[in-house]
């Protein structure tokens, strides 16, 4: 009886050892195993098969893997079909790599270290437009869906859309755009071009020529230059606010001098601090210049 015994111990002995021999060995499998780096995630995720067709077409895998310590906010196949990109058959391999190149920051940024506003300088040399607030993290006023997914290089941030490099200053736009002619020439009286061409991260609310006349401004040459000075510099923020930063009760400095104060949602209404009346809603957002961001509004702000 104590010979039986004795065998069922020795027997739950050796199963015992044999369990914990083989799951020390898929422990320690699994501790060993390598992280992928950034090319291999999005080559290996079939979220990112649009993306991955673009890298490979622009020649860029290579560095996405071997490229260290860097943050690539990845657009995934549903933020590019959002953005009306169905096919990348229609880009050149050049046009791709500059378009990624814009979505790629040479340094490792976590989620938690995105700044509250400010630019980062991408691997295409162009600046992107990053914040983080209540609302979430945000790259050119697009959130990121999905942060912090490690690679062995780097990090990557999923966001909703794909960034598109801007080409024109806030000047360039406000002057082609017909329906901000009165702005420019303002702009341009003031001289203030040189300003608004040059390197920045300007945030403009641009009150349209309608808005202009719905004011009673039916020509910015008859308000006088200190009285113009004041109104334009009021529309102007010194930093980065895309409509995904307009959170309601929050203030910013204008270069007037004056405060302006968000009144609502994001997206819309912008209210000065002293007026009884709100700015209508914006009417049309975040459109990205190469130092700044545009909000066309309906309304002129009086300091």
């Amino acid at each position: 009886m104590k010979k039986i015994k004795m065998m069922r111990l020795a027997s739950l002995a050796f199963l015992l050892i044999t369990v914990l021999m083989v799951s020390c060995s898929d422990t320690e499998s699994a501790l060993s195993a390598p992280v992928p780096n950034i090319a291999q995630i999005v080559s290996q995720s079939p979220n990112f098969s649009t993306l991955n067709a673009a890298v490979a077409k622009a020649g860029l895998a290579d560095a996405l893997a071997n490229t260290p310590n860097i943050t690539v906010f990845a657009p995934d196949n549903a933020a590019f079909a959002a953005s009306g990109i169905t096919s990348i058959d229609g880009f050149t391999s050049a046009q791709l790599r500059s378009i990624l190149l814009y979505h790629v920051f040479g340094q490792k940024v976590g989620s938690a270290a995105v700044p509250v506003s400010d630019t980062l300088n991408t691997l295409n040399t162009e600046n992107i437009y990053a914040s983080r607030n209540v609302n979430g993290v945000f790259t050119n006023g697009w959130k990121v869906k999905q942060a912090d997914i490690l690679g062995s290089n780097g990090v990557i941030h999923v966001i909703e859309r794909v960034l598109i490099p801007p080409s024109k200053t806030i000047v360039a736009i406000a002057i082609e755009d017909t329906t901000l002619s009165f702005l420019a020439k303002a702009i341009n009286k003031l001289g203030l071009l040189p300003t608004f061409a040059g390197a920045g991260k300007y945030t403009v609310f641009a009150p349209t020529n309608q808005a202009f006349r719905d004011a009673g401004i039916t020509d910015v040459d008859l308000l006088p230059v200190p009285l113009l000075e004041q109104v334009v510099k009021y529309h102007v923020i010194a930093t980065n606010v895309f409509a995904s930063d307009l959170v309601n009760g929050a203030t910013a400095p204008t270069l007037q001098g004056g405060t302006v104060t968000v009144n609502a949602t994001p997206a819309a209404n912008v209210k000065i601090t002293t007026s009884a009346q709100p700015v209508s809603p914006i009417t049309a957002a975040n459109i990205v210049a190469t130092n700044g961001v545009i909000h066309k509004i309906g309304r002129v702000m009086i300091p």
